[in-house]
This record gives C-alpha cells, sequence and structure tokens, in this order.
C-alpha cells in the first residue's frame, strides 16, 4: 500500500493476545499463521511487533485516519494488556498452588 507512519508503529498487545481474533477484525490474516503448530510460539511476537504496521497496511484506514487507528488499537492495547496480566497471574498462582500442594504431601508423607 504504501509507507506506514511511524505514528502507528510499536507493540501491539491485542495482536499479540488476541492474534487471530484480532487478525480477522483487522482485515490483516498473517496472524492466521499462529495456527501452526510450534511455529505459533514465535510468531505471536511477530504479531506483536508487526501488528500495527499489517493493520494499517490492510487499508481500511485512510492516511489522515491516524487518530482513529491510534483510538481503535488503543482498545486492543488494552484488552490485551489485560488478558497478559490475567494470564500471568493464573500462572503465577498454579505454580503457588502446585510447591504448596507437593510441600504439604511430603510433609505428610515423608520417604524413608
Amino acid at each position: 500500500m504504501g509507507e506506514t507512519p511511524n505514528e502507528v508503529k510499536g507493540w501491539n498487545w491485542g495482536a499479540f493476545m488476541f492474534n487471530i481474533i484480532w487478525g480477522i477484525g483487522n482485515r490483516t490474516y498473517l496472524p492466521l499463521l499462529c495456527l501452526i503448530p510450534l511455529f505459533n510460539i514465535v510468531w505471536v511476537f511477530v504479531c506483536g511487533f508487526k501488528g500495527n504496521e499489517w493493520a494499517w497496511q490492510s487499508g481500511q484506514f485512510l492516511i489522515e485516519d491516524i487518530d482513529t487507528f491510534k483510538e481503535i488499537q488503543k482498545t486492543w492495547n488494552r484488552a490485551g494488556f489485560v488478558c497478559f496480566i490475567l494470564a500471568i497471574a493464573i500462572i503465577v498462582l498454579y505454580i503457588v498452588l502446585a510447591v504448596t500442594l507437593f510441600s504439604y504431601i511430603f510433609q505428610q508423607y515423608p520417604s524413608y
């Protein structure tokens, strides 16, 4: 399409966390590659890094529409960041509970 303005470049939490849904919603289909097992581990980071550029280049925003683009992506960013924080909190909670459970089991039934 053309050069992507510097104002729209940058990390996109929505593209990182909701890659497939975000891609369809922004009419950019490269995030669908996240459906490939193992490859998706790397590709989610590419989506987060290149997401804004792909969304801009999809052609649904006019050149003078940078503010509208930023507002739409700001919503995706907020939702993606909240989801990321919740995922990290759940993982930490799971680890704490697992360690607590195993320590309790080993205290109750020590090996001889």
